[in-house]
């Protein structure tokens, strides 16, 4: 399993992609905090929830650009959801969600999990990311979220 790789691009100097820590923590709600869609404002994720999820409940993966953290990941081996993944909004368009989301699912499937489940906003980009990628739409929320499923490998 991938837990660190370290890649480089022309207009960057050095690029890393890592597991989480609970030191990242206030680098993954400042991303978080920081997109512009999928924001859910009215939801609040406490740093404690973000531990429990990347230490107890399932795993995190962070991308670093220059010792800072630009992107993360949570996925939930427990329900099989994923849980979280943002871009901040500077760091888009560069593979960093495509390579965590990757990462992820991977851990996830060795995890033994045998189907995986995500919701998100209706009319978004996130919506078109997971649709590419080759989730299935499999519904809505009562919240009008929009509910995606990737079968088993």
């Amino acid at each position: 399993m991938l837990v660190a790789s370290a890649f480089r691009r022309k207009e960057e100097r050095f690029v890393m992609l890592r597991a989480a820590r609970a030191t990242d923590i206030p680098a993954i709600q400042r991303v978080r905090a920081s997109v512009n869609e999928n924001r859910l404002v009215s939801t609040i994720i406490t740093d404690e929830d973000v531990r429990t999820a990347i230490e107890d409940t399932g795993r995190g993966w962070v991308v670093e650009k220059d010792g800072e953290v630009v992107a993360f990941a949570i996925g939930n081996a427990v329900t099989g959801n994923i849980w979280a993944l943002f871009v901040h909004p500077e760091h888009e368009g560069r593979g960093y969600g495509r390579q965590l989301h990757d990462t992820m699912v991977s851990w996830l499937w060795a995890a033994g999990r045998d189907r995986l489940w995500l919701t998100t906003e209706p009319g978004t980009r996130a919506q078109r990311f997971y649709e590419v990628a080759g989730w299935r739409l499999t519904g809505t929320t009562d919240r009008g979220e929009l509910r995606y499923e990737l079968p088993g490998r």
